[in-house]
């Protein structure tokens, strides 16, 4: 067989080879039934990714986070404002456990979904993803909020950086039909270490912070809303307690005596927040259920 005969089949091989690696590598996420739900998953399973519907998502309303007003009317504003099709900002909720962060974004679903909001949850390991998941949704008629809860990153985690460009820092624009909203205990997301300090230098007087701690600030800076959730003192905590018991149907002339018991409960968890009160409150009320 003549050379440029070898070669020709030689390239026939390595087409059929390519062609069946095609068909075994994940292609790109297919879009899903966008009636199905309001609510939906990011999941990536044996190298391919979805978005699965959730059938019941949850149905807590604005009017049962309580305590927490300031902050609710500031995120409840900037929704309206992205529904509208009006300038809205990424919002980052931050502060402590238990006060309402996470039930404050189902909320919004709860109360905006006739209006065309949508909530895309996704984990933050998955955040290598949300270039594929902006491409998806970019010429729907609906609003997205893509929703990470508990968010925080260590040092040199790829996730950070696709965060961070979808935020602010890629070359493409980010479609006006999307808004990133997320929560952390943590308001730069990162750790920080005592160490970092060292590496300030001082300069005709100024203080330039090192690198490390730059690039931290960086992230969390590209959220422009930002919220901070502060612990409940203990009368916000039983006036919590009472919204949770009255709606589980616990009869009103047994909430007083449930006080003494809320504050123990409190402090055996050694936490006063809206879900310890929520936790509270369906314990105590399954004892007056048939």
């Amino acid at each position: 067989m003549s050379k440029p005969a070898d070669l020709a089949a030689l390239l026939e091989r390595a087409h059929t080879v390519l062609e069946k690696l095609e068909r075994l590598l994940p292609g790109p996420a297919e879009a899903p039934d966008w009636e199905a739900s309001t609510a939906f998953r990011w999941r990536r399973r044996n190298g391919r990714a979805e978005l699965i519907p959730v059938d019941k998502p949850h149905r807590i309303r604005l009017s049962d986070l309580k305590d927490i007003d300031e902050q609710k009317s500031r995120v409840d504003r900037n929704t309206r404002q992205f529904l509208a099709g009006k300038r809205a900002n990424n919002v980052l909720l931050t502060g402590a456990r238990g006060t309402g962060k996470s039930s404050l974004v189902k909320a919004l679903l709860t109360a905006y979904a006739k209006k065309g909001l949508r909530l895309i949850e996704i984990d933050k390991s998955d955040l290598v993803d949300l270039s594929e998941i902006v491409e998806l949704v970019q010429d729907r008629p609906e609003r997205f909020i893509i929703f990470c809860d508990d968010l925080s990153f260590e040092e040199g985690e790829a996730a950070y950086k696709a965060l961070k460009s979808v935020l602010d820092g890629s070359v493409s624009a980010v479609s006006d039909n999307l808004l990133i909203y997320a929560t952390s205990n943590r308001r730069h997301l990162m750790p920080e270490y005592m160490d970092e300090n060292l590496k300030a230098r001082h300069v005709d007087g100024e203080v330039h912070p090192g690198e490390a701690v730059e690039e931290k600030i960086s992230l969390s800076e590209r959220f422009g809303l930002w919220i901070s959730f502060y612990p409940f003192s203990q009368e916000e905590y039983l006036s919590v307690a009472e919204h949770w018991l009255k709606a589980f149907g616990v009869p009103k002339d047994k909430l007083a005596e449930a006080r003494g018991e809320a504050l123990q409960w409190a402090l055996m968890r050694g936490s006063r927040s809206g879900r310890v009160a929520w936790q509270f409150a369906r314990d105590h009320a399954g004892r007056f259920e048939d």
